[in-house]
């Protein structure tokens, strides 16, 4: 590294832990600080002291994340890390050695840093994952709400379509309550259901009720009713952050209707427009398999500003582990199964699993036939990466996504291969005739 010259002199490489950090700054002895915030506090002052004003430290877990702040509003740059970057020597892995050889690869530039937006971000960010994590919490006890019926025979959840709909939580929650008539609990369900399955519904609702499987019950619904509520809480913070942030930003100027959501919608008052109001008018939403829900989750996860972290749409695309993983060795071009998780890539690849059985959508078409050459997680992949496309042009371009259908789809891939079969044939010299 001799030959190399130094981009950040006066850098200082951390690393960090729960209970202890340590700070390694050039031509001088390896600091230990404990994690108290007191802690942090002098670690900030030695660091001014010796005129560092670049840190390098790698993402391990959650606790980078305190001091990250600290540093940031104490006026010292920040770099994060991945930890897999980062290659050490054989026999050379200590707390120790590892902070001394961030500080020597950040002075020469050689490490990436991490993807971190801006506070407004952040703080969508933490709401956001927080009611996915709930919502999470809350199927579990479906399960268990399931498993409960199923012990007592009853075969309810066979015949309407969601057990935590309207009509099933009425019926548990009799149940619970005391009520054992079949008769009585069918009455409970809308009229819809009544129309048309109110003999399926009777008899599924015969079972052999016992205390212990009514108790199990009666838990489920208490703690799926709970964090329902904190959801709901979830839904309130983000809609004070979004009215917040949105109240000084000009309106759209174009504004779309916006899609319905099916499952689990934020209970948020014009959730459409103040999104509309953070993209400028840009409406991914409209993006087969996106609705404001999924966008709000996105723009919790990448920002607003894309094109300001990532060049372009490859860049993006492999950000969000979409893209294949090639390892190229002179002549030699090789896949290699490298484990990447994002939770961005996971929205899109939600949102392709969402259209797969679409009979209208041109993303459906382009889905199954992936599917058919190379199988389910390469066409779900190779789905979730268009989806991921459109949404950064969508996004840094302004473009419009419209939905020409599966039909116009599939004469536009008829007429590509008809090009490749002419061209291939006139290789050979030869000429198609039409049959």
């Amino acid at each position: 590294m001799s030959s190399l010259s130094k981009i950040n002199p006066h850098c200082a490489g951390i690393d960090i832990g729960n209970e202890s950090i340590f700070v390694g700054i050039e031509d001088c002895d390896v600091t230990s600080f404990g994690t108290f915030t007191d802690d942090y506090i002098n670690l900030i002052a030695f660091l001014k002291e010796h005129n560092i004003t670049t840190v390098v430290m790698e993402a391990t877990g959650v606790y980078w994340i305190t001091l990250f702040e600290m540093l940031e509003t104490a006026g010292i740059s920040v770099t994060l890390v991945n930890g897999k970057q980062v290659k050490y020597l054989p026999g050379r892995k200590s707390d120790v050695a590892d902070c001394q050889w961030l500080q020597q690869l950040h002075s020469f530039g050689l490490l990436r840093p991490c993807f971190i937006p801006d506070d407004i971000t952040r703080t969508l960010r933490t709401y956001t994952r927080l009611r996915a994590d709930h919502l999470s919490l809350a199927s579990s006890h479906i399960q268990h709400m399931h498993k409960a019926l199923t012990l007592m025979n009853i075969k309810v959840q066979n015949v309407i379509s969601q057990l935590h709909g309207v009509s099933g939580m009425r019926i548990m929650t009799a149940i619970v309550l005391g009520e054992r008539n079949p008769e009585r609990l069918a009455d409970l369900c809308e009229k819809s259901i009544l129309k048309t399955k109110r003999e399926r519904v009777v008899a599924s609702l015969k079972g052999n009720y016992k205390s212990e499987h009514i108790f199990a019950l009666k838990q489920a619904l208490c703690a799926y009713d709970f964090y329902q509520n904190q959801i709901t809480e979830c839904d309130k913070q983000i809609e004070a952050l979004l009215n917040d942030h949105t109240d000084t930003l000009p309106p759209p100027t174009i504004l779309t209707p916006p899609k319905p959501i099916r499952h689990n919608p934020p209970q948020i008052d014009d959730l459409h427009t103040k999104l509309m109001k953070m993209t400028a008018g840009n409406d991914p939403s409209q993006i087969t398999g996106l609705t404001d829900k999924t966008l709000l989750e996105l723009i919790a996860e990448t920002g607003t500003n894309l094109q300001k972290h990532w060049i372009t749409e490859k860049h993006f695309a492999s950000w969000a582990a979409l893209s294949p993983n090639m390892h190229q060795s002179g002549k030699t071009n090789k896949r290699r199964k490298i484990k990447k998780n994002s939770r961005a890539g996971q929205i899109f690849r939600e949102a392709a699993l969402s259209i797969a059985a679409s009979k209208h959508a041109a993303l459906s078409a382009f889905y199954k036939r992936m599917k058919a050459k190379k199988g389910f997680l390469h066409a779900l992949k190779a789905t979730a990466r268009k989806i991921a496309v459109l949404y950064y042009r969508i996004m840094t371009k302004g473009l419009a996504f419209v939905e020409h259908g599966i039909q116009l789809y599939q004469q536009r891939l008829k007429e590509q291969q008809l090009r490749l079969l002419h061209k291939k044939a006139r290789s050979l010299g030869l000429l198609l005739v039409p049959g």
